[in-house]
């Protein structure tokens, strides 16, 4: 018989709590399946610092063995990223053998009630600043687990995905721009476009990247006869984004990724969109990509037209604090 509640609670700041990663890529997947597995570089990756942002890693462990985590984050002095106060609940692991003994629940209260001391007024499932997920993997039914505790369902997100081997581009409308892999030179050029147009998550996150040691050229840019309208962002196998993070295990290799992807707003409706997003698969098509996933998106309709299709489901989660 297990003995849940007798079981301590310690929390961790993750960015000095590197001797827990290898036992949490165990959980992790214990808890999950190896549908979606993690790598230790991954949760390093992830538990990087970030400006603004503070973690706390919740731990329960009984007989020297990792049986329980979560991981909250919040992020102060950006409003314009955290638009409505909330928080994140990175993750939630239980090992199977202590699940349904509520161990889970007291995981997320704990994570809750440190959200709520850190000044938040709500809070989501997964979706993060550096996320492990856009949110629940349907596959886990993590959903109803949540739901129990007052959580809404905001709908499906998709992962979208393609075999570019053989990528050809459908039919374009002719558009007066071009795009291209941004060069060092081009950082006020993308910062600018973003801070302008995407002046929330994306420019933060952008932001990060760079401070993270990330390639500009891993940028596209669209450029019109007044600068630059649009920019996406590409995974390749050695960006400093784990390619992990898009779980693209049962493609094809090389994996690739694409997005975010924006257009200005006063120039969407023109094409440009498609033209963008045609030169992105290109490039990634010309650097040997096979397997290419388009992550946490809802418009699988736009991308279908150009060969993908949805390739895993998240559900969307919050509740109030």
């Amino acid at each position: 018989m297990n003995h849940a509640r007798n079981l301590e609670i310690v929390t961790h700041d993750p960015v000095t709590a590197a001797a827990f990663v290898p036992d949490l890529v165990d959980l992790w997947e214990a808890a999950l399946g190896r549908d979606m597995p993690i790598s230790a570089a991954f949760v390093h990756h992830n538990f990087k610092p970030s400006t603004g942002v503070k973690r706390r890693l919740f731990t329960v462990t009984a007989a020297a063995t990792l049986v329980g985590a979560a991981l909250a984050t919040v992020l102060h002095g950006e409003p314009l990223v955290a638009t409505h106060g909330e928080g994140w609940i990175e993750l939630l692991l239980v090992a199977p053998a202590w699940q349904r003994h509520g161990l889970g629940r007291r995981l997320l209260s704990a994570a809750e009630a440190w959200l709520a001391e850190q000044g938040c007024r709500a809070v989501q499932i997964g979706g993060g600043l550096r996320p492990f997920a856009p949110g629940a993997p349907e596959a886990s039914h993590a959903a109803t687990f949540f739901a129990q505790y007052g959580y809404t369902n905001f709908g499906p997100v998709w992962d979208m995905a393609a075999n570019l081997a053989t990528y050809t581009s459908p039919s374009l409308r002719d558009t007066p721009c071009h795009a291209a892999p941004a060069n060092p030179r081009q950082v006020d050029d993308l910062l600018g476009f973003l801070r302008r147009e995407f002046p929330g998550r994306w420019r933060y996150e952008a932001e990060m990247f760079l401070a993270d040691g990330g390639r500009i050229s891993d940028f596209m840019l669209l450029w019109t006869e007044r600068g630059v309208d649009g920019c996406c962002l590409l995974t390749f196998p050695d960006s400093v984004r784990p390619i992990e993070r898009f779980y693209p295990y049962a493609l094809p290799r090389p994996w690739g990724q694409l997005g975010s992807i924006g257009i200005s707003a006063d120039q969407r409706g023109r094409g440009f969109g498609a033209a963008l997003l045609d030169a992105g698969l290109r490039r990634l098509h010309n650097n040997g990509v096979n397997g290419c996933v388009i992550d946490w998106t809802t418009l699988t309709d736009f991308y279908g037209k150009f060969g993908f299709a949805p390739y895993r489901t998240y559900v969307m989660l919050g509740r109030s604090l």
